[in-house]
């Protein structure tokens, strides 16, 4: 595509009052209360033209993008926001990113499906439990994408899907995956009476994964790194373990994940 193809405020200041919408953190483009709210709420930054691509075709609604002007990504051209455009030194200041990436744009929040809404179509579900690092949760994201499972369940204190670091590591596929959060994760799960739930634990004395036979529907349960699922969850569900090699006790969230998804799916 070429530049006159498309519009663009070309800004070679990098404190021009513009490109305070791409600098805010987290928290200013989505409140805690908007983070909760399944109606959708705030805004999500997406970066790189495959993760900002993926969001559009989504049906996420953009407000405003950052360009290159001397490499300007086909989808800039699609999104119907105002484009602004600098160098690579001002891009890189902006995102506060040591690499200057070719788009960032920000989108709407989409609306979510509540936990109900989203198993009454699915048959294999990720839940996650106080898993708070972004990166983690981006790439549990990315590992039931990609291995076919139907979405991901995430209670209130787990990191958000629609971070800037967990989209990063996703690389956008937190919108073919989707998810619910809920601050009444167990009891919300009591209600998926047709849902096989497994719970992953080190627990030598858990039944190991290469064993398990789950039916038509299933969960698997991941928690935090530190401290693993509660006892609540644990008593809600079957607990599985991952064989591991003598001394070693377990692997992180997203490799644990990875492993379950594959060895229970559908």
């Amino acid at each position: 595509m070429e530049a006159m193809d498309v519009h663009i405020e070309i800004i070679e200041d990098p404190d021009d009052p513009r490109f305070g919408q791409f600098r805010v953190n987290e928290r200013a483009l989505a409140s805690r209360a908007q983070k909760r709210d399944d109606a959708g709420a705030g805004l999500f930054l997406a970066e790189g033209d495959l993760v900002v691509e993926r969001a559009f075709r989504a049906g996420c609604v953009p407000t405003a993008a950052l360009v290159d002007t001397e490499r300007i990504p086909d989808i800039a051209g699609e999104l119907g926001c105002p484009l602004y455009g600098g160098g690579s030194a001002i891009r890189t200041l902006v995102a506060k990113m040591g690499f200057p990436l070719s788009i960032l744009a920000l989108f709407e929040r989409p609306a979510r499906p509540s936990v109900r809404g989203l198993a009454s179509s699915a048959r294999r579900l990720v839940v996650a439990e106080a898993v708070d690092n972004p990166v983690n949760v981006g790439s549990i994201v990315r590992n039931a994408a990609a291995l076919g499972w139907d979405g991901l369940i995430l209670d209130h204190t787990s990191a958000d899907p629609l971070s800037r670091r967990s989209l990063r590591v996703a690389m956008g596929t937190a919108f073919s995956l989707p998810h619910a959060r809920t601050q009444h994760l167990a009891a919300e799960l009591l209600t998926l009476d047709d849902f096989e739930l497994y719970a992953l634990t080190p627990d030598p004395t858990a039944r190991p994964l290469d064993d398990v036979h789950p039916g038509s529907r299933a969960a698997i349960l991941i928690g935090s790194e530190r401290s693993g699922l509660s006892e609540e969850l644990v008593d809600l569900s079957i607990p599985v373990r991952i064989p591991m090699a003598a001394g070693v006790d377990s692997l992180n969230a997203a490799a644990a994940t990875a492993v379950a998804c594959w060895a229970l799916r559908a």
